[in-house]
């Protein structure tokens, strides 16, 4: 039913938004609203050593102003702790979790041992050797004043999913990392954990973001299956990532939607650009979001990294005189 779909925009206030994010944001709200779907705007701010004072307002502007609208929200995570503390509570009562008193310097030490990752294992951060893994939840408390964060048993470490556009994907938590943390040592919950009660409690039954995320799926379709919970549709686009190959950032000049609008740029140059980008247009041309709906396909989104250049920036730099 149309009506039951629900897509998320979900920016963390940790810097500017640019036009990497805005090209996901664009291919979320497309996808949900080209199907009558709702969408909800949730404000991932609980990484709060990053955020950056004003940016959550400072990204709710540039989604206006992109033309993108939303039904529910802004709701901010760092309002709905006790309901991420509820789904913890139900992991330390299974068992699930134990406390980890390993430091990041400790996991990296052990990962460059020689009995470390395998050659040619690809991890999204360290492998966790299990060093704490014999604890159990009560150890906790002979812990005393000891520093320490919980982590999840990796298990099963085999998990595969339908990617809404990359397809049949496989996925090693083991190779991922082993054991991964749900809940930090500072008290708060880890971005893993949040975002799965979050989709789960706000009924999203997509989502839709980079692929640099992709070993994110796998621990979160871990967290779905031990909280029993049934997980959303994911899928995930390639990231815009300047010439030289790596993700955008300042090092290819300024591409902050800020900056771009103060320049003279309009929304409609933006979105007429992204999606040209996605294959939704033959050519870049200014077109609101509303208007590109009829043309949205998931088909037509190319399954490699949209690299920009400063030739497809003046393409849609206002003319002068």
């Amino acid at each position: 039913m149309h009506d039951q779909i629900k897509g998320r925009l979900a920016p963390s206030p940790t810097g500017a938004q640019h036009l990497g994010n805005a090209r996901t944001y664009l291919a979320a709200w497309l996808s949900a609203r080209s199907r009558g779907g709702t969408l909800v705007l949730r404000i991932e701010d609980i990484d709060s050593p990053r955020v950056k004072p004003g940016a959550a307002e400072q990204a709710i502007d540039d989604l206006r102003w992109l033309g993108l609208d939303w039904d529910e929200g802004p709701i901010y995570q760092t309002a709905r702790l006790a309901r991420y503390a509820a789904a913890f509570d139900q992991l330390q009562q299974a068992e699930l979790v134990y406390p980890c008193t390993c430091t990041r310097t400790d996991v990296e030490r052990a990962a460059s041992a020689p009995h470390g990752e395998s050659a040619g294992a690809v991890h999204a951060e360290p492998a966790y050797p299990g060093t704490c893994a014999g604890r159990r939840v009560a150890d906790a408390a002979g812990l005393r004043d000891r520093v320490f964060a919980w982590r999840l048993r990796a298990a099963p470490a085999l998990w595969s999913y339908v990617d809404g556009l990359l397809g049949p994907t496989a996925l090693d938590l083991e190779k991922l990392g082993g054991d991964f943390i749900v809940w930090k040592s500072s008290g708060t919950p880890a971005y893993q954990l949040a975002v799965v009660v979050d989709d789960h409690e706000m009924g999203v039954t997509e989502v839709m973001r980079g692929d640099d995320l992709v070993p994110s799926t796998a621990r979160q379709l871990l967290l779905y299956h031990r909280l029993g919970w049934t997980p959303p549709v994911f899928t995930h686009v390639p990231l815009v990532v300047g010439p030289d190959g790596r993700r955008l950032a300042k090092r290819h000049g300024d591409t902050r939607l800020s900056t771009l609008r103060d320049a003279g740029i309009t929304a409609e140059d933006v979105i007429g650009l992204l999606g040209w980008s996605c294959g939704w247009l033959d050519s870049i041309r200014p077109i609101s979001a509303h208007e590109l709906l009829s043309s949205f396909t998931l088909a037509a989104v190319p399954r490699v990294p949209f690299v920009l250049t400063q030739e497809l920036l003046t393409q849609i730099a206002p003319r002068h005189g």
